[in-house]
């Protein structure tokens, strides 16, 4: 950047020597044209270098800043993602940082380079008449409250577009991952008129900024008019003078020098509004990056053994975040020792979820404590804690990947063979079989090209192969059809083999071979006790739920009353 402002204030050198000796005298014409295709050979070398040295730079900032933003996120506790939507952090990574990608590569790249131009032909300015340079700088003070003015409003603005833009992404992935329920609901239209609604707002913050920063160059075009004319009148005054020592080929060239400075001075004046956009854009990004987990790993912390004898709850409470400091768990405690297998149950909102989301830290307790082998789990290292727990949820979550790398997704170097077992295990190796490519087969995003009791067995087959002591399944079968449900059924069976199992289910004769059952009501514990133990309380939380489903189950059973179908005569 300082060979192409340097090359550049030279090419304003070599005018006057042309003016005052090469044209008058005729001579050194080959010498000069030589020159100056030198300089512009070197200026070109400049602005090349610096402009893809620059891009090079601003790419690799990006790249870390992305990197580590995306690693800073999910680094947070369950209660931020449950803050913020996706699309919204979708947003910071990709526009906010596309932002600060163009600010590094660019802008910055164009306030040194030009920066140094515009210093350079003043420099020259002031050496051919420091008289004329201080009369053409007058109007200097004049620009910089505009662009101060002009530099804040854009910032807001800017801020406000990425806002919109934030949440039409969030509307996007919305639509598109519900998309099975928009056609469902023939909401197409609602959904394009939320998407138009929200498009037209950016479109008019955009604008807002676009008239912002094009108000900038008229402002410049006009004040550097005046300094010309001042200039014009001043010079004009200077050359006449016999005693001023000016010469023409002199005049011309700081005319030259200040004609070529408007360049540079009016490219600053667009590099600072690009800065203020940027500025706005990396202030929502070290937002995030600032953001801290309320789930945090001690200094001290040890790695965890495996567990051996038991876990306890110890008198646990819990509240989320969320300003209205409502207790979701209040004085919870009960014991499970090694290979037993809790049932966890209760009317929903009970707390069932929110208990076992505990034992892997996705929360923290704000009261009591969590003991694996009697050690505080806060005080041992988060990712040997989660390495000795398993997990199998209701809402299977698989990745746009082959079987093999979804079902060796937590322990990446596990070979073939023992990916096949713990499929065969898990009842999936069958109808992984009949797929075209087998274990190789891409599943689509969240597995969609699977059926429901086809991606549960390979959420099975994946904590099989993990293979942790700790186990935690919440409402696993729920969702599935009678068959499916008794593959799935078989392959818990094997899972929960040999390991200590947290059970959440609302049919309750999942539960019946529970070593215990927890029952919970509005964040306590109701009753512990095992199944027939606890239906011999007839007025407890547990017999009451037992009751209110075995009703259900024999509504359902009983053949449809030909009076009330819709295909009956009547």
């Amino acid at each position: 950047m300082v060979v192409y402002a340097a090359a550049t204030a030279a090419v304003a050198a070599l005018i006057q020597p042309v003016i005052d000796h090469v044209l008058p005298e005729g001579t050194g014409l080959a010498r000069w044209c030589t020159a100056l295709l030198v300089v512009y050979f070197v200026k070109g070398l400049g602005g090349y270098a610096s402009t893809f040295l620059m891009t090079d730079i601003g790419q690799r900032v990006v790249r870390d800043l992305r990197d580590r933003l995306f690693r800073h996120i999910l680094d947070q506790s369950a209660a931020f993602f449950s803050r913020r939507t996706t699309g919204q952090l979708m947003s910071r990574i990709t526009n906010d940082v596309n932002q600060v990608q163009q600010a590094v590569s660019e802008t910055i790249g164009d306030l040194i380079r030009e920066g140094l131009t515009a210093i350079g032909w003043i420099v020259a300015m002031f050496y051919w008449d420091w008289r004329l340079a201080l009369v053409s700088m007058t109007g200097a003070p004049l620009v910089v409250y505009p662009l101060v003015r002009l530099g804040q409003r854009v910032r807001r603005s800017t801020r406000r577009s990425q806002e919109h833009l934030e949440q039409l992404s969030h509307i996007t992935a919305e639509a598109f991952t519900g998309q099975r329920i928009v056609k469902a609901f023939g909401a197409e239209k609602h959904e394009a008129e939320r998407f138009a609604v929200a498009s037209n707002r950016l479109y008019r913050v955009n604008l807002k900024i676009t008239s912002t920063v094009s108000v900038l160059p008229p402002i410049m075009e006009l004040l550097g008019g005046f300094a010309i004319v001042a200039l014009l009148w001043y010079g004009q005054r200077r050359i006449s003078s016999p005693t001023s020592g000016m010469t023409p080929g002199a005049f011309l060239s700081f005319i030259f020098a200040a004609f070529m400075l408007y360049t540079p001075i009016k490219r600053l004046s667009r590099v600072n509004a690009n800065l203020q956009q940027a500025i706005a854009a990396a202030t929502r990004i070290f937002e995030v990056l600032d953001t801290h987990s309320e789930v945090k790993e001690r200094p001290n912390a040890r790695p965890l053994v495996p567990l051996a004898r038991g876990i306890e709850f110890k008198d646990v409470s819990f509240a989320y975040d969320d300003g209205a400091g409502k207790s979701v768990l209040k004085n919870v405690t009960f014991s499970a020792r090694a290979g037993q297998m809790i049932a966890i149950v209760g009317l929903s909102g009970a707390g069932k979820t929110t208990l076992v989301n505990l034992l892997p830290r996705f929360y923290d307790v704000t009261g009591g404590t969590i003991l694996i082998d009697g050690v505080d789990i806060r005080d041992v290292t988060l990712k040997s804690l989660r390495r000795q727990i398993g997990i199998v949820t209701q809402e299977t979550v698989l990745f746009d990947d082959t079987i093999a790398n979804n079902i060796a997704y937590g322990l990446p170097e596990a070979g073939r063979e023992s990916i096949e077992l713990a499929a065969r295990a898990a009842h999936a190796h069958e109808f992984i079989q009949a797929l075209p490519d087998k274990y190789d087969a891409r599943i689509g995003e969240r597995g969609q090209r699977l059926s429901g009791g086809q991606r549960q067995r390979l959420a099975i087959a994946r904590a099989l192969l993990k293979d942790s002591p700790i186990l935690i399944l919440d409402e696993a079968t729920s969702s599935l059809d009678a068959e499916s449900e008794l593959l799935v059924q078989d392959a818990l069976a094997n899972l929960m083999r040999n390991r200590t199992a947290f059970v959440i289910a609302h049919r309750l004769s999942t539960v019946r071979r529970a070593d215990a059952i927890v029952a919970l009501e509005k964040g306590r514990v109701a009753e512990i006790g095992r199944h027939e133990e606890l239906l011999a309380r007839p007025a407890g939380v547990y017999a009451k739920l037992y009751a209110l489903q075995i009703f259900d189950e024999r509504q359902q059973a009983q053949p449809e009353d030909p009076a009330l179908s819709p295909r009956h005569p009547s």
